[in-house]
């Protein structure tokens, strides 16, 4: 009979614990494992985060310094960042019941922890806020898009949830200040391939079967600017970016499409002119129709601005 497991470490200050494996393998202890498997990790930090019982076993056993090394065990511990830059923006919740929480995210936010944001993250400042330890995303908009971002409270339903975004049953529309060029038809329809480019964090479109579709309307015309309407069918990463890009009307303040732009990570001066307007879609377990609508509104008459 296989040992009983004990349940996963409680969230501390609004952030999961992490997780990693532990393999079979010659490490004298757990420690050196750590520092291997982790090198931008100091020994230090990781000596630190068990002395405040910040490394736990999977069975809530404490790890020490000294502990020696078990393979095939699970070991947990807490992330935790030293100097985490303050996004100067707030969320507003739109909308909470015992399934859903929907947000309107500002600009420059992550919506879950990743590279230097943990604290400044969507995810965190919402369980932290509204103490629900189970909070998920169920979709996901990049850090520089504003707009509203549905959250998941029960997993029993969270997959009825998803499943909508997997049969493409949820109805996206997006709003863009980009240019107006008069040699375009609108409304259109942009299907590619978008696939990895570089660096890594950049993406492109290829030849190939297309991947990604967004139709693209006309809402308003302001000289040399206009404002977009955006419906994404799939949900590729940058899709919105790089299609706009491609129809050579790139989103205002873009900083990597067309080209890369170096711009500091604390310069909140020129956010991109990209906002997740509104979502709807009928709700799997309560059998409503949902609609969920942004504060944000991009100003075209002052590009860079979000009112």
């Amino acid at each position: 009979m296989s040992t009983p497991r004990h349940a996963l470490p409680p969230t501390r200050n609004g952030v999961g614990p992490s997780c990693v494996g532990l393999p079979a393998g010659d490490w004298p202890t757990i420690t050196d494992f750590l520092v291997q498997r982790f090198p931008a990790i100091d020994r230090a930090v990781w000596l630190q985060r068990m002395h405040e019982g910040h490394v736990v076993d999977e069975h809530g056993v404490p790890v020490t310094p000294a502990r020696a090394y078990q393979g095939h065990l699970r070991v947990y511990y807490y992330r935790d960042l030293v100097q985490e830059p303050r996004i100067p923006f707030d969320e507003v919740v739109l909308y909470q019941d015992e399934h859903l929480v929907v947000v309107d995210k500002p600009h420059f936010l992550p919506v879950t922890p990743s590279g230097r944001y943990l604290q400044e993250t969507l995810l965190v400042r919402l369980k932290r806020k509204l103490g629900i330890d189970t909070l998920q995303p169920i979709h996901r908009i990049d850090l520089d898009t504003a707009g509203v971002v549905v959250f998941s409270i029960q997993s029993a339903t969270r997959d009825a949830y998803h499943a909508l975004f997997r049969r493409h049953e949820v109805a996206k529309q997006y709003e863009a200040i980009a240019p107006w060029r008069a040699g375009l038809t609108f409304p259109c329809v942009r299907h590619s391939r978008i696939v990895a480019g570089a660096p890594f964090f950049r993406l492109c479109e290829a030849a190939g079967a297309p991947n990604a579709e967004t139709r693209i309307d006309v809402l308003e015309i302001n000289g040399a600017l206009s404002r977009y309407r955006l419906e994404p069918t799939t949900g590729r990463k940058h899709q919105l970016r790089v299609h706009m890009a491609a129809l050579g009307i790139p989103i205002v303040n873009d900083r990597f499409y067309p080209s890369l732009v170096d711009v500091a990570d604390d310069d909140f001066s020129r956010p991109l002119q990209l906002l997740a307007r509104s979502i709807a879609f009928l709700d799997p377990v309560t059998g409503q129709a949902r609609r969920f609508k942004s504060a944000y509104r991009l100003s075209l008459g002052h590009p860079g601005t979000t009112e």
